[in-house]
């Protein structure tokens, strides 16, 4: 399967419960490769409970499931099994960070660009299609090949429309981020004076040629980037204040917060 239909498969398996989308713990088990299924799921949630808030991962009623799976509960021994448990967004974003097998990572992206798509679909919906279209079920039974085709006709030039975050909006900022990083088709050039781990680990899966322009890079850190991937040239400068993405040394976009701090405080991101 290739990376657009596993992405479209994963999109299968996003639900609307409670009015955010949500994903299975059987369907994250079975995409992240569990050997246990479930209860590898559940126990790396019980060693970092305090990871997982309500907002992040709940578990659903019989209503809720039903509505989910289009059948009634099974019963075992003539009572109802175990009603599972679902993963927000956000509840995914952190599982991806425990959760430790062999394509772990490569899910993660997948998953995380799955979530982004149903968030564009919603949206552009929303300005665009009639409002018996914005049920779920109608946007993915009924609605499919209209929504593709609006997708396709994407302009990745309106990702920072609605360029300002609000304190706290650190999910929806590091989306935007992401996308910006999607639509380079070969160079990257990030210009900012605070590098850290985290930015690093969302590059070393980015198969393109990336620029990294800084007057603060720890050299420990570069050092053991660099043992191990190669994809990141790091060059010291300290003649820039503001922090910039260029992409393909066509689009320049201006960010107003460190890539460290982003959605911490109020910033915006604009395309100039």
């Amino acid at each position: 399967m290739n990376e657009i239909a596993e992405i479209k498969y994963i999109e299968r398996k996003i639900y609307n419960i409670r009015g955010v989308e949500v994903m299975l713990d059987s369907d994250l088990a079975e995409q992240y490769q569990c050997a246990n299924g479930t209860k590898s799921i559940n126990l790396a949630v019980k060693r970092n409970k305090d990871r997982f808030p309500s907002d992040f991962y709940f578990q659903l009623n019989k209503e809720e499931y039903n509505q989910i799976c289009g059948f009634n509960l099974k019963l075992q021994n003539n009572k109802i099994r175990s009603l599972p448990y679902v993963f927000t967004e956000q509840g995914v974003a952190m599982l991806a960070t425990i959760i430790r097998t062999d394509v772990a990572a490569k899910v993660s992206i997948d998953i995380m660009r799955a979530f982004v798509r149903m968030r564009h679909y919603i949206k552009y919906n929303e300005q665009l299609l009639p409002r018996k279209y914005l049920l779920l079920e109608d946007k993915v039974d009924e609605n499919t090949k209209r929504i593709d085709e609006l997708f396709d006709k994407f302009n990745p030039k309106v990702i920072t429309k609605n360029s300002i975050f609000f304190q706290n909006d650190i999910y929806d900022a590091y989306s935007v981020l992401i996308e910006i990083f999607d639509i380079a088709k070969e160079e990257i050039i990030i210009i900012d004076n605070y590098i850290g781990k985290v930015l690093l680990d969302d590059l070393r899966n980015i198969d393109k040629n990336i620029i990294i322009i800084s007057s603060n890079i720890n050299d420990n850190l570069r050092n053991k980037y660099l043992k191990q991937y190669n994809n990141v040239l790091f060059i010291n400068n300290d003649s820039y204040h503001d922090r910039f993405i260029i992409i393909d040394r066509e689009r320049v976009f201006h960010c107003g917060a460190s890539f460290k701090d982003l959605g911490k405080k109020c910033f915006a991101i604009n395309e100039i």
